[in-house]
């Protein structure tokens, strides 16, 4: 009598997640990746204190009809992490190397799919290269001052004008656990979906030696962002770009005016809030990739 069993098929197997690394002015910059490589590409850029891990959910949902493309910054995640008196650590170096990542995996043409410090590096990249911008799909990410709570104000505003013990403590207390868990469950309405997997990875990366110094450079470069909101708008202005807002409305950092602001500024913007905080994709990857397809299809075929 026979015991072999039938080989099973792997399931999903064309939608897995790969895995790879960049070099990118002399930076190894690792990134994710799902779907065909020809298909129509979505550039996703991470927020704080995140890396690509964030999209880990959303990549695989995606891969049928995308090619689906997440790096990690310098300084998060997987990739290099030099010490700041050997990268400097700023937005528009952060730029710059996402800009350098693109063109070392041949994005060309592609949405891009920003959330909170995604913003800031991705608006940078639509300033430089608008013609390659297909689409926004924005998630909790901010383009004026008035989206910002009261609260996260107050504690920046001390710190940018003068760096001292003092004024950097609120920030020294959010790369703590309980900051990072903070983060990511203020606000949350299913949290039996939220994974605890999510700040305990981003808390592995902050608690590396040198890392907190690297984030804190980031923090107080962040004032760099609220004086480059004027020529984002002009971008919006001008452009035009199709986008997707997704936002989780009880955010503790950025306000719905922020969401208020941006279809202002893009009238045909389609919004859809939910009923989570800072990081909706830990509880409604589902529904949010849900309105990434149906948007990304109502693109021009031809664009």
């Amino acid at each position: 009598m026979s015991t072999a069993q039938p080989v099973a098929p792997v399931l999903s197997q064309s939608f897995a997640v790969r895995y790879g690394t960049a070099k990118v002015q002399g930076l190894d910059i690792f990134y994710r990746e799902a779907g065909p490589r020809d298909a129509p590409a979505i550039l996703l850029l991470h927020g704080f204190p995140s890396s690509s891990h964030m999209f880990r959910d959303l990549l695989p949902l995606l891969a049928k009809r995308y090619r689906v493309v997440a790096p990690d910054y310098p300084g998060f995640g997987h990739s290099s992490a030099p010490s700041p008196s050997e990268f400097a650590y700023s937005f528009d170096r952060l730029a710059e190397v996402a800009d350098g990542f693109t063109e070392q995996v041949g994005l060309t043409r592609y949405a891009l799919y920003i959330q909170d410090y995604g913003g800031p590096i991705g608006f940078r990249l639509a300033l430089k290269h608008p013609e390659r911008i297909r689409a926004l799909i924005i998630q909790n990410a901010v383009a004026n001052e008035g989206a910002w709570s009261a609260e996260a104000r107050r504690d920046m505003e001390p710190f940018w004008r003068n760096w001292t013990p003092e004024t950097e403590k609120p920030f020294r207390d959010l790369l703590t656990v309980d900051g990072t868990k903070f983060q990511y469950t203020h606000g949350v309405n299913r949290l039996e979906r939220l994974s605890p997997d999510a700040w305990r990875h981003d808390q592995a990366g902050l608690d590396r030696p040198g890392n907190q110094d690297i984030q804190l450079r980031l923090l107080h470069d962040y004032q760099s962002n609220f004086a480059a909101y004027p020529a984002w708008q002009a971008y919006l202005a001008r452009h035009q770009p199709p986008a997707l807002i997704v936002w989780g409305e009880n955010d503790p950092f950025f306000m719905l005016a922020g969401v208020d602001y941006l279809k202002e500024q893009l009238p045909a913007a389609e919004v859809h809030l939910f009923d989570a905080g800072h990081f909706a994709l830990e509880t409604h990857s589902g529904e949010i990739a849900g309105r990434v397809d149906a948007f990304m299809k109502r693109l021009p075929k031809a664009d």
